[in-house]
């Protein structure tokens, strides 16, 4: 088969080496089983060209996963294999042969595919990078970031779609960027069941996961992007009462207004997406600040931002403008296809096209604004001002160790959702270390049906129940934002913070717990501060 693009393998970083696993999902204990007759070994050469390097892992469809080099191109290469081959492999096979067909910089490059009965595999470009999503867990992406990123899917969606075929599996596994900055996108994988349309409402998940760290399509996920499934599991977006997620300036403070009604336009359904290349030549075109951490070329290089302005989609009506408007999508297509040209161009990339300078002239140079972010939580303590044993008070800790699989939790109570009528409620008390400008609160619920809310002081005081009583009186004074009441979703965001004041103690208040069993009880997985 000949060389081309398509697929590819998603990346994750484990103990500084890079490993790729096929299909955009990690493989873990429930793996299945790989047949081990005829299994390769390091030196064997496949098709008289690839010769196996180094078995780098099992992915989540038990194939084999090896790190390569074409003998003939002397290039790395990684090859993915099945057992056994025949029609256990048709699957595997038809996809890759489908996406040599599409030849794109934003996607991943598929070599070969071949079947011995015995054993099929595909070999694919070797991606030394990361995941959208591996990425984003260090914290989310700025503006500039974030547009770049969907840019680049959006290109490789146009690409595909140009076919009369259809991606199918765009989520934060599929989307990798490369250690020297390349967007590409991942294991195409579509049976029918996915269309043109439902790869650009994709599109709109990118945006909003790179902007705040949150998936909005948890619920209903995306193929491909199983929420739950072990380090694959993807946070689930915050959702009001009646589970309408919320928008990325309400999770997350400095998102431009046009890049937030752009994202939530692309997951409205009840508002026509455009097309993959409308789209494309729209990210392509938004004035956000330069930033040097993709490649400063085509498509991916913006002007530096002299003053924020609103999308023209945005300034023709609000988000309720229809995006694909005849006007727009002549020049949109324009834009790609000059785009396109620049990418497979190697002339000097100083001469690359950009994006035009906004027209407006600051009256003065304004001092670039702090950068947000994780601030780190010195200690914490539960808050239990009504219990005399004090046997709740433990694994506090747990609430800010990076891991939402373990967290601190009440008892089971009885009777009733306000701890069985015993007690005004419990908390979780965080100190700072400091004062800081806080922006956002995120705190991620072992169930969904609590409600709670955020409180501020000054003062600490012991832990004991009357050190826990003192505390909450004089923090009750102080709420920030509102609180959740019988909250729907198990991620709580609070971001009322005012800009002028510095924060160091935090106190999340839980006054109802959900169902569990025969009783009430809830659990705090992670909290997460953000500011500078």
């Amino acid at each position: 088969m000949p060389s081309s693009a398509g697929p590819s393998i998603d990346t994750i970083t484990e103990g500084g080496r890079v490993t790729q696993v096929g299909e955009g999902q990690d493989a873990d204990e429930t793996t299945p089983p790989v047949m081990t007759f005829g299994a390769p070994t390091a030196g064997e050469i496949l098709a008289e060209r690839y010769e196996l390097v180094e078995h780098i892992n099992n992915d989540s469809a038990g194939r084999l996963v090896w790190r390569g080099v074409d003998v003939v191109l002397r290039r790395p290469v990684a090859v993915v294999m099945r057992y056994p081959g025949g029609e256990s492999a048709t699957e595997m096979l038809q996809a890759a042969v489908a996406a040599s067909r599409v030849i794109h910089p934003n996607l991943v490059g598929v070599y070969d595919a071949i079947d011995e009965a015995e054993r099929a595999y595909v070999v694919r470009e070797w991606v030394d990078g990361r995941s959208l999503r591996e990425l984003v867990a260090d914290g989310p992406m700025d503006a500039g970031r974030a547009t770049a990123v969907g840019n680049s899917v959006a290109s490789a969606l146009a690409a595909v779609h140009a076919t009369g075929m259809v991606h199918g599996n765009v989520h934060p596994g599929t989307v990798m960027i490369s250690d020297d900055g390349r967007v590409v996108l991942a294991d195409a994988r579509t049976d029918g069941a996915d269309t043109q349309e439902s790869d650009v409402r994709a599109v709109g998940g990118i945006l909003y996961f790179a902007l705040t760290g949150y998936w909005p399509h948890a619920e209903a996920p995306l193929r491909g992007a199983t929420a739950g499934h072990g380090r694959a599991a993807i946070p689930d977006a915050v959702r009001d009462a009646n589970g309408a997620v919320a928008a990325p300036r309400q999770v997350r403070a400095g998102v431009p207004a046009y890049l937030d009604d752009l994202t939530m336009d692309l997951l409205d359904g009840e508002i026509a997406p455009p097309s993959s290349d409308v789209l494309a030549a729209e990210l392509a075109r938004l004035d956000v600040p330069d930033d040097d951490y993709l490649d400063n070329s085509g498509p991916l290089r913006f002007a530096a931002e002299t003053g924020e302005e609103p999308s023209p989609l945005a300034a023709a009506g609000g988000r309720k403008v229809a995006l694909g408007i005849a006007g727009l999508l002549a020049v949109a297509l324009i834009g790609l296809i000059i785009g396109i040209s620049t990418l497979g161009d190697d002339e000097d990339p100083q001469k690359s096209p950009v994006a035009a300078p906004s027209t407006s002239t600051p009256t003065s140079e304004e001092p670039a604004a702090p950068t947000v972010r994780n601030l780190k939580i010195n200690t914490a303590r539960i808050i239990d001002p009504d219990s005399r044993d004090r046997a709740e008070v433990r694994d506090a800790e747990k609430v800010f160790d990076g891991d939402r699989d373990a967290g601190w939790s009440t008892q089971t109570y009885r009777g009733s959702s306000n701890f069985g009528n015993l007690k005004r409620g419990m908390g979780v008390w965080i100190d700072l270390g400091g004062e800081h400008s806080v922006r956002s609160v995120q705190v991620n619920l072992s169930d969904q049906g609590a409600s709670a809310e955020l409180l501020t002081g000054t003062i600490d005081a012991p832990s004991t129940s009357a050190g826990d009583d003192q505390l909450l009186k004089a923090y009750q004074k102080t709420r920030i934002g509102q609180p959740f009441e019988e909250h729907d979703g198990t991620t709580m965001a609070f971001d009322g913070f005012d800009a002028d004041q510095k924060y160091r103690y935090l106190l999340f208040w839980i006054t109802d717990l959900p169902p569990s069993g025969s009783g009430f009880k809830l659990g705090v997985q992670e909290i997460t501060v953000q500011g500078s």
